[in-house]
């Protein structure tokens, strides 16, 4: 589009973090926050970059979002935490909870934590990433705590769950492997990213509110609703569908936090399931790595059909797009930069000039 803007993410994430300062969150978690959404626009995953700086300025104002709060324990056991972000950034909180699992995990091999009434996460893969860094392997799996609900049954035609999310990241003897994916076709914000944009989305991804296939994003966000489709689309859908379906129920009656339907009153807030284990304490860190690396050359040395120059693993196309942004700079589109800009001029905020 010719309203598209590619601004250099050191200028980006000044910004952002501008604003959230300005809107009275404080300076390291503002930049927490900043750095978290920026990091998904260079990995690729527009849709949980910074397009949702507006909609966290718009939370901190109704307070559905609140800055400077810590988390507040309601369970824990030397291989358990549970947690309430008390709304909360959850880019804040999950630091907090992964800095209080991890010891358990090595500690006793496991531990599990769930989070109630957190603020939107972003990109799972960012939190199971960090984890198989530091050599330990994660799973984690986040719902909306009842209230989006975008996602129809096989056969069905009313939404019934949310893209309900999970993702998986394990070390290796080069970078981490993480998997982030939604249980639906794709995740509500690419579709939202779209409808921002004006354009259409890929067939496959949406149904209207009669059932029929349509590529218009606009049924998401508009009277009367369609709904996306779970993963494996019309025909495999069942498996999509009944692994968000049961990742639901696991992560919201862990929580303590909601399943569909939620009631009237209920926030829109993230709750999060998370367990870590020690490979150390298995099998031994060596065996790990060893089988993982023989896995990924066995899989990356697979016999290709002509015209695919490489098989694609988890996290390829990422690495490549970081590189490309850092080198090119990052591109919005017109909708999303213009209300970063209004929302620089509400707050007082001087807005970049870029060449």
């Amino acid at each position: 589009m010719t309203d598209e803007i590619t601004l250099p993410a050191d200028d980006l994430l000044a910004f952002a973090t501008a604003l959230f300062r300005a809107a009275g969150v404080p300076n390291d978690d503002a930049a927490v926050v900043a750095e978290s959404l920026v990091d998904a626009n260079l990995r690729g995953h527009d849709s949980h970059g910074v397009v949702r700086v507006w909609d966290y300025l718009r939370q901190i104002e109704k307070g559905e979002v609140v800055a400077a709060v810590e988390l507040r324990v309601l369970a824990e056991t030397a291989a358990m935490l549970a947690v309430d972000a008390q709304l909360g950034f959850g880019q804040v909180q999950m630091q907090r909870v992964i800095d209080r699992l991890v010891p358990k995990a090595r500690e006793l091999g496991t531990a599990t934590g769930t989070v109630v009434n957190c603020g939107h996460v972003g990109r799972l893969g960012e939190w199971v990433e960090r984890i198989a860094a530091m050599g330990l392997a994660g799973l984690m799996a986040v719902n909306d705590n009842g209230v989006l609900q975008c996602v129809a049954p096989p056969g069905g035609v009313s939404p019934r769950i949310s893209t309900n999310p999970i993702a998986i990241g394990v070390p290796t003897g080069g970078e981490p492997l993480v998997l982030d994916i939604s249980t639906s076709t794709v995740a509500n914000g690419k579709v939202k990213v779209a409808y921002l944009a004006g354009k259409e989305c890929p067939a496959g991804w949406l149904l209207d509110h009669e059932g029929n296939p349509t590529t218009d994003p606009a049924v998401r966000f508009k009277d009367p609703r369609g709904t996306i489709l779970p993963m494996g689309g019309e025909a495999d859908g069942y498996k999509g569908f009944g692994l968000g379906l049961l990742l639901d129920i696991l992560v919201g009656g862990l929580s303590g936090g909601f399943c569909p339907p939620a009631p009237p009153d209920a926030p829109g807030t993230n709750n999060v399931l998370l367990t870590v284990w020690d490979p150390l304490r298995f099998a031994g860190m060596e065996h790990f790595v060893a089988e993982a690396d023989k896995l990924l050359a066995h899989v990356r040395g697979t016999p290709r059909k002509e015209g695919v120059d490489a098989i694609r693993l988890p996290g390829d196309r990422s690495r490549a797009v970081n590189a490309e942004r850092l080198r090119d700079g990052i591109t919005l589109d017109g909708k999303s930069w213009k209300r970063m800009r209004e929302a620089a001029e509400g707050l007082g905020v001087a807005i970049p000039v870029f060449e």
